[in-house]
């Protein structure tokens, strides 16, 4: 038996090899308009069967070694507007790639066409596209996240879409959401040696502007680096969301850079970094103000693994001069588990207040400082855990001192002045905080009854923390993240202090964040004292209609001097903190404190007796009813022949807990 040459046996498989692709590209030549056809009637029938809408091509065929022409491409739900209208396309497939079975555009020319989303009384001409008619979506076996595979598949395929050389000429966007119109007409967009440049003009009902895009930007290797701004002078608008939602925006510029994609074992990254200038946002639920951010940069280092999505911490974020170094990873490994940790190094205290975004903080605006000072947040949420959270925010001054204050003059708590309430956005009548008012009460005047029974229901730890519960905190980060809302505040008397003296009571961003800020400087720079603090929101804080201050309070209600209360008259007085212009709804037609507010007093008492601020025998005759005497008693609806006679000393209170979530 002859034995088989090795090199024969080599070559005579080499031309197998060679005789099969020969067939393969002259079978691909020979039917490959057949195939594209084909294509273009499955994609007929399935825009038909899953989508109930008409796709029509007007003609379609290879052209060359590996391109493709498209002309009169249309897409129309079969009861709405054309959603889509192409007249020439124009692309070259890799047939390399194709051959792997990967399609990968190489060149792209698209002309004269449109797409148009439509939302009126008929319904949406895009609504078919956002569900698939039951029964089409295929089902597979769950195989896990794995967020690492999954984003890379998803990005190389988009990426292969993108084509190495590309002309755009007068494609556009139309959006009509019940009249509020948006054309965004891309005039023209050019890719040619991985250089990136593009026209847009942009036309509201009242907005017209032009847009550009310019820059480097490389599909096959995964890197680009972009930037958007105006063509003429000013910022860039945001359409569409003023009309829609109410929210103003806008900016300079936006740039965005793609350094690296990278799958590495089970383990795939992004790098890079976006930056934008002269940023304006204005809401009424932010500020009254616009909000402007003068420069802002964000070095991204996003990291993907099988069960779990990570922002490293060698990412970094500066706004304006301060410089933040963020941690953020969701991770389903064991249990769903959030983190989130942040430093701020140390930094100039002065370089931090020049910094803060214009309109967002107008009562630091003005505001000297000396000194430096570091910041830490470590934050952790188990889903599976929820009591174990952790929260911990600390903060190192060194050198810190306060020169000069903005509009927030924090010092004036040690002196007299003069305050006047807000009520629904109008000014109330002026009360002097100090000796010169005859109602004004100093701390040594307000009964420890009363002290006692606003700490027990408002702040129990008020003489013990800087400002914040870090236990109230997690509670309420806890209870909003089940209920998926803001559901619970964490609200103590020094923020209720400096929302009332120094702020306003508007619900917005800015008015939250400041309230914050003005509170750790006035808690943890020992300017006013805990006493001093304690006796001016005793003195300010409203305890029933145009009733301010603790004097007041003890002549509207009982027609004497505070010192006088009695224990049920001070706890019934805590209790109407939260709603004090709803006092009323506390009582019966006879007068009474209703059961439920009776109840809610004796437990204030029962508490005010474990924290050991009262005495057992000081609740002694104190049944939890009082007796309205001043002028209080004409807001309430008694039936004057059904009033029993009531002791004096009896008080009563409401549920405080249940109107936290109203301050």
């Amino acid at each position: 038996m002859r034995k088989i040459n090795p090199k024969k046996a080599a070559v005579i498989t080499l031309k197998i090899v060679a005789a099969l692709l020969a067939l393969l590209i002259i079978g691909f030549f020979a039917f490959r308009n057949t195939f594209l056809n084909k294509a273009i009637d499955k994609t007929i029938a399935k825009m038909d069967t899953e989508y109930n809408s008409m796709f029509t091509v007007g003609n379609a065929s290879f052209k060359g070694l590996s391109g493709i022409e498209v002309s009169n491409v249309s897409l129309t739900p079969k009861q709405g507007d054309t959603l889509l209208k192409i007249e020439t396309v124009k692309t070259s497939i890799n047939l390399s790639r194709l051959l792997a079975g990967e399609i990968q555009l190489g060149t792209l020319e698209m002309k004269n066409g449109y797409i148009q989303l439509i939302q009126n009384e008929k319904g949406k001409n895009f609504e078919s596209f956002l569900h698939r008619k039951k029964g089409t979506v295929s089902k597979t076996k769950s195989e896990g996240p794995d967020y690492a595979r999954k984003t890379y598949k998803l990005l190389h395929k988009l990426l292969n879409l993108i084509p190495t050389d590309m002309q755009l000429e007068n494609l556009a966007l139309t959006v009509n959401d019940n009249g509020r119109r948006v054309n965004l007409n891309l005039k023209q967009l050019r890719l040619v040696n991985e250089q990136l440049e593009s026209f847009m003009a942009v036309e509201t009902d009242s907005l017209s502007q032009n847009w550009e895009v310019k820059g480097f930007a490389d599909p096959r290797n995964r890197q680009a680096d972009l930037k958007f701004y105006n063509s003429g002078k000013g910022r860039i608008i945001v359409p569409y969301l003023d009309e829609r939602f109410g929210l103003k925006s806008g900016f300079d510029s936006i740039r965005v850079n793609v350094e690296n994609i990278d799958l590495s074992g089970d383990e795939f990254r992004v790098d890079g970094f976006a930056s934008i200038e002269n940023f304006m946002v204005n809401h009424p639920k932010i500020a009254k103000k616009d909000v402007v951010i003068n420069s802002s940069r964000f070095d991204y280092h996003f990291l993907f693994g099988p069960d779990f999505i990570e922002l490293d911490s060698t990412s970094a974020m500066q706004l304006n001069k301060i410089k933040i170094q963020p941690f953020v990873r969701y991770s389903i490994e064991k249990d769903t588990i959030y983190q989130l940790k942040a430093t701020i190094p140390d930094m100039k205290a002065q370089e931090f207040i020049n910094s803060l975004p214009n309109g967002l903080f107008t009562h630091f605006e003005g505001m000297e400082a000396d000194g430096n000072f570091s910041y830490q947040l470590d934050f952790m949420y188990n889903k599976n855990k929820p009591d174990d959270i952790v929260f911990d925010s600390s903060l190192k001054k060194e050198g810190f001192k306060i020169k000069k204050y903005g509009e927030a003059d924090l010092g004036k708590l040690n002196t007299s002045f003069v305050y006047r309430a807000i009520d629904n956005g109008v000014k109330q009548r002026p009360i002097v905080v100090g000796p010169d008012n005859p109602n004004y009460t100093p701390y040594d005047h307000i009964p420890d009854f009363l002290k006692n029974a606003v700490l027990t229901s408002e702040d129990p730890s008020f003489f013990h923390h800087r400002g914040f519960i870090n236990e109230a905190f997690k509670q309420s980060i806890v209870k909003n993240i089940q209920t998926k809302k803001f559901a619970r505040g964490a609200s103590t008397i020094s923020m209720q202090l400096v929302k009332n003296v120094f702020l306003t009571r508007e619900k917005t961003l800015s008015r939250k964040l400041e309230e914050i800020l003005l509170v750790y400087i006035l808690e943890n720079n020992r300017i006013a004292s805990k006493e001093r603090m304690f006796e001016v929101y005793l003195n300010i804080i409203e305890w029933g209609p145009n009733v301010y201050g603790v004097g007041e309070a003890a002549q509207y209600y009982f027609q004497k001097p505070p010192l006088a209360l009695s224990l049920d008259e001070s706890v019934y007085l805590a209790s109407i903190i939260p709603r004090p212009k709803k006092f009323m709804w506390r009582f019966n037609d006879r007068g009474e404190l209703r059961g439920f507010a009776v109840t809610h007093d004796n437990y204030i008492k029962k508490l005010m007796v474990n924290r050991g601020v009262i005495q057992a025998n000081d609740t002694t005759g104190q049944t939890g009813q009082i007796n309205v005497t001043g002028p209080a008693r004409e807001w309430l609806k008694i039936r004057e022949e059904a009033v029993p006679e009531i002791d004096t000393t009896e008080t009563g209170g409401f549920l405080n807990k249940l109107f936290k979530g109203f301050k």
